[in-house]
C-alpha cells in the first residue's frame, strides 16, 4: 500500500484529502505544520508528501528541503491557493514533482499521483 503524508495548517483541507486518499487506497498520514511533517516523514516514511506552499512558521518551501534532505526519493506534490509562476519554478528546481493549486481537482490529483507511483516503482 502506498503512503502518502498530507501536509496542511488547515484542518479541514487535511481532513478531505485524506477522505479521498483513504477511499483511492492509500495510507494516509497528516500534519499541520512543517516541523510535524519532517517527523513524520521520518517515522512513516511515506512514498509522497502533499504539501501546502504557505504554511505559518516553517513555509512549503522550507519544508520541502528539510524532506529532501531526509529522504531525497520521496515525491512532492506542492499545493497552494497562490498562482505564483516564480514560486512554482522554485519549488520544482528544489526537487518538487508538481506544483497543484487550490482548490484541489480531485481528477488531476488521482492522476498525478498515479503517474508519480508508477516512476517511484520503476
Amino acid at each position: 500500500m502506498q503512503r502518502i503524508l498530507v501536509v496542511d495548517d488547515d484542518l479541514d483541507i487535511c481532513n478531505t484529502l485524506e477522505d479521498f486518499l483513504s477511499l483511492k487506497g492509500y495510507e494516509v498520514s497528516t500534519a499541520l505544520n512543517g516541523t510535524s511533517a519532517v517527523r513524520q516523514v521520518k517515522a512513516v516514511k511515506p512514498h509522497i508528501v502533499l504539501l501546502d506552499m504557505s504554511m505559518p512558521g516553517m513555509d512549503g518551501i522550507a519544508t520541502l528541503q528539510e524532506i529532501k534532505k531526509v529522504d531525497p526519493n520521496v515525491g512532492i506534490i506542492m499545493l497552494t491557493s497562490l498562482v505564483d509562476e516564480e514560486l512554482a519554478q522554485r519549488a520544482i528546481a528544489l526537487g518538487a514533482y508538481e506544483y497543484i493549486t487550490k482548490p484541489v481537482n480531485f481528477n488531476y490529483l488521482d492522476i498525478v499521483l498515479m503517474v508519480k507511483i508508477v516512476d517511484l516503482l520503476a
